[in-house]
């Protein structure tokens, strides 16, 4: 027995913008209805003393410590670019838009 409706597809299909065919609404209405059964089976399964996991592996921290440094010097930085103007770098207009 289908929990998701034809009509439940198609009106969450139109808050998404997705144009479905009538056929992808039966597909989808039944593909749907296996995923929410088997969310239901899991939730049945979770109890209180098993600790909810957002990764089945534990994840640590790669990145270095944040420790300040010295900047770099803006006039050797500019000194490499292509091109710079007024101490900016100076990059072509793509929109259009008068300077």
């Amino acid at each position: 027995m289908s929990t998701l409706s034809r009509d439940e597809v198609a009106r969450v299909a139109a808050l998404a913008r997705i144009d479905l065919t009538p056929g992808e609404l039966d597909r989808l209405a039944g593909e749907l209805d296996v995923i929410v059964e088997s969310v239901a089976r899991v939730s049945e399964v979770a109890t209180p003393d098993v600790p909810a996991t957002s990764h089945p592996l534990p994840l640590t921290n790669v990145f270095r410590a944040d420790e300040p440094v010295a900047p770099l010097d803006r006039d050797e930085v500019l000194a490499q670019a292509p091109a710079a103007q007024d101490g900016k770098f100076l990059v072509p207009q793509i929109l259009g838009e008068e300077a």
